[in-house]
């Protein structure tokens, strides 16, 4: 890839040659090279598909990155963990100019695929072109190296922001079989969840049936077992990103959930997991950020 990665180089370092010997910019040489480097990005998002789709353990570590860059498309967070699984936080080379912060000599980006412009199909239907834009992630860059240690909400904030803006109601109740500890009903349309557990139970168990109501689309359709996955590491993913523990959950059966898929299909179960999530961290975070700006003191006068 050194070719393509000096190719890009040349065309977004702003500057234009004034030697005469060099010779003229080959419009077509650049849009096959663009070409090629958006085949190794589809190939590698494939190739990353079947990967996870055969091992829990690397399903797992999707998931754990997916949780990390909720705002990006599962393709992305597939590209993210080929190249750079461990990234925290990302920008290209001038986002993170823009901010006083510059690239390491000798760091090599890694790519993700951003929306291009639109084009008609032969069918008539209108799709969308992609390109390849290079990121770097902040471990890459002269910012603070030091690991930047998230300031989680406590229990009982991180519950009510769980419950904030629910899309169905929630009741404690004490009917629940001993092995259940909450339960959303698509017939009533609520959640029951079960008294008494600690804080990290009420999170993963609340996570997992809010997953299920953000999932129905309330025409008296929905299949609990059809989505009991989906909702499982929609919630595995709102753990890790809140910072509840997340010991409990297995994730050893995924080859039998999603065998016999193609990996388009495989995308699409995942986008469906990965919205739910986001979602519902949504909410979270637009009350957790209303409750800080709440116990912010009043400025000096």
């Amino acid at each position: 890839m050194s070719n393509l990665d000096d190719l890009f180089r040349q065309e977004t370092s702003g500057h234009s040659s004034t030697n005469p010997f060099e010779q003229p910019f080959d419009k077509e040489a650049w849009a096959q090279k663009k070409q090629e480097l958006r085949q190794w990005a589809y190939e590698t998002i494939d190739a990353a598909t079947t990967a996870i789709a055969q091992s829990g353990d690397e399903f797992q570590r999707y998931l754990d990155v997916q949780s990390r860059f909720d705002r990006y498309s599962v393709s992305n967070a597939l590209l993210i963990l080929t190249q750079r699984p461990e990234a925290t936080r990302i920008a290209e080379f001038d986002s993170w100019k823009e901010q006083g912060v510059f690239i390491r000599r000798k760091e090599t980006g890694f790519y993700i695929l951003e929306p291009g412009e639109e084009y008609r199909r032969e069918d008539g239907s209108t799709g969308i072109s992609y390109n390849l834009k290079k990121m770097f992630d902040i471990a890459q860059t002269t910012a603070n190296p030091k690991p930047e240690q998230p300031a989680y909400p406590d229990d009982r904030m991180r519950i009510k922001a769980l419950m904030d803006r629910a899309p169905v109601p929630i009741v404690i109740g004490d009917s629940l079989p001993p092995e259940m500890h909450a339960l959303y009903q698509p017939d009533t349309r609520n959640i029951v969840i079960r008294r008494g557990m600690d804080a990290g139970d009420i999170f993963r168990a609340l996570a997992q049936e809010l997953a299920h109501a953000e999932l129905d689309r309330g025409d008296g359709r929905y299949s609990r077992s059809h989505f009991t996955f989906h909702a499982y590491c929609a919630s595995y993913m709102l753990c890790k990103q809140f910072g509840v523990d997340t010991s409990s959950f297995r994730f050893h059966r995924v080859p039998e959930k999603l065998k016999d898929m193609e990996p388009q299909q495989i995308r699409a179960e995942l986008t469906v997991m990965k919205d739910a999530a986001h979602d519902m961290a949504r909410r979270m975070n637009r009350m957790l950020a209303q409750q800080r700006q709440q116990q912010r003191p009043e400025p000096a006068r």
